[in-house]
């Protein structure tokens, strides 16, 4: 299974509970899916690990056990071929992945330099070799997993995953989600959009209820 990591930061470390871990883990494995096509194994991983019993019935669940589907029938050159013709392209990207283009209709704009601002403030910045900027949605949840799963308790804490989720993921993410549903091309990542809209709808309730 592979691992993105687009910032630099310290490795997180484990969480407190249960719930954190399985929020981690799932961050982790969202920004993975977004940054890169899944590999045989990744598709596979997913594909054996099916929610069942009461999970299988909650939004989430059966968001997830979409995605499981979805995998189960997607080979490794497919999920290539479209992660190519949805976010690569020739000249302008089919979907885009950026935070700025659906707050502000344009990239590397405003809200670009405001998360900037709170990353430098989390002290993580972007690897060299990382051509995206930082408002791509698979930073964005690499962000979030090290808030929930970092070290250092002065930023990993449910506060700053709160102000960060709030400011920097709910106001547009939802957008990027109907985008993709309702794109021709999309299939695997079809369902990797309904995973990511069900985790966001979760999350924005836990976060406001704590």
């Amino acid at each position: 299974m592979t691992e993105f990591q687009p910032i630099q930061l310290t490795a997180a470390a484990p969480a407190d509970d249960a719930e954190d871990t399985a929020r981690a883990d799932l961050y982790g494995l969202l920004a993975t899916l977004f940054y890169q096509a899944p590999d045989a194994a990744l598709l596979h991983h997913i594909a054996a690990n099916r929610a069942v019993g009461e999970d299988a019935a909650t939004v989430l669940g059966e968001a997830w056990n979409a995605l499981c589907d979805a995998a189960s029938v997607t080979t490794e050159a497919e999920a290539a071929e479209e992660f190519r013709v949805l976010f690569v392209g020739v000249g302008r990207q089919e979907i885009f992945l950026y935070g700025s283009y659906y707050l502000s209709g344009f990239l590397n704009e405003r809200p670009l330099v405001a998360l900037r601002d709170d990353l430098a403030r989390y002290g993580l910045e972007r690897h060299d070799d990382v051509s995206e900027t930082e408002d791509h949605i698979a930073t964005l949840c690499e962000v979030m997993r090290f808030l929930v799963a970092g070290d250092d308790l002065a930023v990993s804490n449910l506060g700053e995953q709160q102000r960060f989720f709030a400011k920097h993921l709910q106001p547009w993410v939802e957008k990027l989600c109907d985008a993709l549903a309702e794109h021709p091309q999309a299939r695997f990542y079809r369902s990797a959009a309904g995973l990511l809209k069900a985790f966001a709808g979760v999350e924005a309730v836990a976060l406001e209820m704590n």
